[in-house]
């Protein structure tokens, strides 16, 4: 192991793709990197999207090849000869360990290194086993990192782990902004819309709640467009709904975008509709490019973020009306909208790079209280 302050990191994450969590990871990794540390990466599935520092081990494309039995078995002793011989300082678990023999295995019996473990999402069952004895079990003593304050007191409400610290996701707002700008002119064909982006998940993102609410608001009698940008399992099931309720033809869908931020950027307002969530990125992004956003007060994230009618608005949850007279709103009170659009970039500086940059360098020099 290195004796110095520059540690071996492996960052171990579900993929590099098409999500939130995956994301913050390959961010986390970069930030690391700038930092001077080594980083590794190591993906349990063959999903890479995202720009990440550090070499990577995609155990994905094994799972590829063999998702038998005997495949997770082989791919289990790869990873464990990986840590082995790279003989880290340090790992960042990025997953969810909802599995409980699973996680047994991997944080007794192959994190040799001391770890942290990344929590993001306020729903536990989505973060940890369905056991919570053995939650208390693998994870009293470690390090947890919370990607939101509300999570962070949730946890410590339920369980005994004792150090729980929150870090925000962070955010390269110069290359949002940079991104932003390129294919301007494809957006020209949309005229005035609100967006979805992010994953078409139901029963986490509740879209349904947003296609009821976005017909019964004035929006569509006003020739407000609402594109849904995105791809999951569910992404039929809500493309059928909104025929079912009759909205199909005030809708756009369009699929997953690497780059979602020119979107983003010419968006009216950009819409969160979720039961729950860890920290909706999607929100400082938006916030980033001047652009309001309308969201449903879930746990947890949007109230740490949204300041209602300074940045955007923030509503009630699993309340139709509620969402559709917050569209109202935004478009038929000028003076709400400018105010929310203004203040807009201005309110997500603490969410920068550079500042989360710093919080993760102060924790990782405390690396020997981490255990």
């Amino acid at each position: 192991m290195q004796s110095n302050n520059k540690k071996k990191i492996c960052i171990v994450v579900s993929s590099l793709g098409k999500g939130g969590a995956e994301k913050s990871a390959a961010t986390i990794s970069n930030m690391l990197f700038n930092l001077g540390h080594e980083i590794y990466m190591v993906s349990i599935q063959d999903f890479v999207d995202y720009s990440y520092s550090g070499r990577l081990l995609n155990l994905g494309k094994l799972k590829k090849k063999n998702d038998n039995l005997f495949g997770r078995i082989n791919r289990l002793l790869v990873f464990k000869k990986f840590l082995k011989e790279h003989d880290f300082d340090l790992v960042i678990d990025n997953r969810s360990r909802v599995q409980a023999y699973r996680e047994l295995i991997v944080s007794k019996f192959l994190y040799k290194a001391k770890a942290i473990y990344m929590v993001h999402n306020y729903n536990e069952s989505k973060a940890f086993t369905k056991y919570k004895w053995l939650n208390n079990y693998l994870y009293k003593n470690r390090q947890l990192v919370t990607v939101s304050k509300a999570s962070k007191s949730n946890l410590e409400k339920k369980y005994k782990f004792k150090k729980i610290t929150c870090i925000y996701n962070g955010f390269n707002f110069k290359e949002i902004e940079e991104k932003a700008a390129l294919n301007d002119a494809e957006q020209q064909f949309l005229e005035k819309y609100i967006l979805y982006f992010g994953r078409i998940d139901d029963y986490q993102k509740n879209l349904k709640l947003l296609l009821l609410g976005y017909k019964k608001s004035e929006l569509p009698n006003k020739d407000v467009k609402l594109v849904i940008m995105g791809d999951g399992a569910d992404y039929d099931e809500v493309v059928n709904y909104s025929k079912k309720i009759d909205i199909e033809n005030h809708i756009i869908f369009k699929r997953f975008e690497s780059n979602p931020f020119p979107y983003v950027k010419n968006a009216y307002f950009t819409v969160l509709t979720s039961r729950f969530e860890g920290f909706p990125m999607v929100i400082p992004e938006s916030l980033s490019l001047g652009t309001p956003v309308v969201s449903v007060d879930c746990k947890s994230g949007p109230s740490e973020v949204i300041i209602n009618r300074y940045n955007g608005l923030l509503v009630e949850n699993f309340d139709e009306m509620a969402l559709a007279n917050a569209f109202n709103l935004m478009v038929n009170k000028p003076e709400v909208y400018e105010t929310c659009k203004k203040n807009a970039k201005a309110s997500v500086k603490q969410f920068s790079i550079e500042k989360i940059t710093e919080q993760w360098r102060q924790l990782i020099n405390e690396y020997d209280y981490i255990k």
